[in-house]
């Protein structure tokens, strides 16, 4: 792949504001595309993504408001166990074109909890299944563990700091000085 060239998202549904209408929007991933996400994430597994999602224009913006549901497996964060989890996470996007955007990206904004996450587009259509997909990254514990992460972390001294260990050797030479 040369510089120039844009991958494709593994999840892709390409929605034209022009045909934004009243009814919500269903999506979602195949078999394959979940293997490809699950990939992508650093997942054992993506066994099922979907969502759905009600679209309202607001000017030339697009605003997207759902929930998005997966069952996933990942790397308990200690033991490295498969640790199946289901989220069901609600999301709030606004798409702005791409025209707009550098304005958008200018203005020194503190965003509330209210207020949506942005992402670009560029002429009249938008990559709905590329916003559910980074929604579910952003969702997924990147920590999480399973139930034997206790034992492991005894096992290898983890439980305690005090213990050992390159980090508490550093930590304890800074309370020295």
């Amino acid at each position: 792949m040369s510089e120039g060239d844009i991958a494709t998202p593994e999840f892709s549904r390409i929605v034209d504001r022009r045909s934004v209408g009243e009814a919500p929007v269903r999506i979602g991933a195949s078999e394959a595309e979940c293997a490809a996400l699950a990939k992508r994430f650093g997942l054992v597994s993506v066994l099922r993504l979907e969502a759905d999602i009600v679209l309202d224009l607001a000017g030339k913006d697009v605003l997207a408001k759902g929930t998005l549901r997966a069952d996933v497996v990942q790397s308990c964060a200690v033991s490295g166990d498969d640790l199946p989890a289901t989220i069901a996470e609600e999301f709030s996007l606004r798409f702005v074109p791409e025209a707009d955007w550098a304005d958008y990206e200018a203005e020194e904004v503190e965003l509330g909890a209210e207020d949506l996450d942005a992402l670009p587009y560029d002429g009249t259509s938008f990559d709905l299944g590329e916003a559910v997909a980074q929604s579910l990254a952003l969702a997924i514990d990147p920590f999480a563990t399973g139930p034997d992460a206790d034992k492991v972390r005894s096992e290898k001294g983890l439980d305690n700091p005090a213990k050992g260990g390159a980090l508490a050797e550093a930590l304890a030479q800074l309370k020295k000085d």
